[in-house]
């Protein structure tokens, strides 16, 4: 029998946050939001891909409006530069994924939550156990005490110090650029541009990698779009503005279209930050519950972060349901979601390791060498990244 009437507190108002919101009010509690932003997130305009299937039923459960803009493709293709300087396809996978604005995928988790109290603008600065078995959560403009607190306040997680003190990021030692360009940045190259509507592309370049997918605007229409691209590589030891070292790598290691588009068009947004990874030893430790990055910060390959937050919520959802209590519904998440963190967490190493650290020579490859490197790099592990290779297989 589930239990009912429970009280949760959602410590941050994000992707994660937000859809934890949506679980605990599907499953009957009453629900708090405590957002850091005082204002809305939308903004936010970077890619983010996650599964169809998921996709699918986060739709069918009324998590994410059906009309909501996505951009799905069906295969991935790999791309390296030819002596010439011009593309080279060396394979093709299948590997369906449905891209989406990271902006808009926020829009309709906050709407989905709308049936619960959102603070914004209110940071917390403590959460703690109380002696009656709850928790408490202090802001600066006063106290309330949960049943539950759902920890979805990201990598530098103030729940997560009281799950596991001293925990700290284990830095890759490379780099990830991630940003977006306006789809006028492919005016001039067609071939580009007829690939992005069909694939999601990976170009190989000594050192590292760049994946690129078109995401939705937000404005409608199948032209609406932008150019999503993250590009992994090794920091220049000398200090270097995030656009220059992006268009210099591009300009150095792409095939010449790809690198007129991301050496010459004009970013509509750019971020950089170091790669690290971290996972909490657990997912909940009654009254308290990590989501998101909260609970595990994944390397950036396994384009797992949002996926992971909104898998998160899902499973809440279903212990609470399935649970008598809320110390039961927490132990039934924490079975399942911190093995599920640690096992992202190898995954993420090992595609670091195989497409960054000791990337292959991406000029020799060929289908059936690509297939066997992603068999080998997975090494029985599965990712719906690689669904087009027999170890990746879902």
């Amino acid at each position: 029998m589930a239990a009912t009437g429970l009280r949760m507190g959602v410590v941050g108002g994000s992707i994660a946050g937000c859809a934890m919101a949506v679980a605990g009010l599907r499953a009957g509690a009453d629900v708090t939001v405590y957002e850091r932003s005082a204002g809305a997130l939308q903004d936010r305009g970077l890619g983010i891909v996650i599964p169809p299937a998921l996709h699918g039923r986060l739709v069918a459960t009324g998590y994410l409006d059906a009309a909501m803009p996505t951009a799905p493709v069906a295969a991935r293709v790999w791309l390296t530069r030819a002596p010439d300087g011009s593309a080279r396809e060396f394979a093709r996978q299948p590997s369906p994924v449905t891209p989406c604005n990271w902006g808009l995928l926020w829009q309709a988790l906050r709407t989905a939550s709308a049936g619960a109290r959102h603070h914004r603008g209110r940071p917390v600065t403590a959460v703690v156990r109380t002696a009656s078995g709850g928790a408490l959560v202090r802001a600066p403009q006063g106290e309330a005490t949960y049943d539950i607190i759902v920890g979805a306040d990201g990598h530098e997680s103030l729940t997560r110090r009281v799950l596991a003190p001293g925990l700290r990021p284990s830095p890759a030692g490379y780099a990830v650029w991630r940003g977006t360009l306006p789809l006028s940045a492919t005016a001039d190259h067609r071939r580009p541009l007829e690939l992005l509507r069909e694939a999601w592309v990976t170009v190989g370049f000594p050192g590292g990698h760049g994946i690129f997918y078109l995401i939705p605007r937000g404005g409608g229409g199948p032209d609406d779009r932008l150019l999503a691209y993250a590009i992994y590589a090794t920091p220049p030891g000398r200090s270097r503005g995030e656009a220059g070292y992006v268009r210099q790598l591009a300009e150095e290691y792409f095939p010449q279209e790809w690198a007129e588009i991301v050496a010459r068009g004009e970013h509509t947004a750019m971020t950089c930050h170091p790669v690290a990874d971290l996972h909490a030893p657990v997912a909940a430790d009654p009254p308290f519950l990590l989501a998101g990055d909260a609970a595990g910060v994944t390397r950036p390959h396994t384009a797992s972060g949002a996926v992971k937050a909104l898998q998160d919520a899902l499973c809440l959802e279903e212990a609470l349901r399935a649970s008598a209590s809320a110390a039961e519904a927490l132990r039934r998440y924490a079975h399942e979601r911190t093995p599920e963190g640690a096992r992202l967490v190898d995954l993420g190493r090992r595609l670091g390791r195989a497409q960054v650290e000791r990337t292959p020579d991406w000029t020799a490859m060929d289908q059936g060498a690509v297939d066997a490197w992603c068999r080998a790099t997975l090494a029985g592990a599965s990712s719906y990244l690689y669904a087009g290779t027999e170890a990746g297989a879902d």
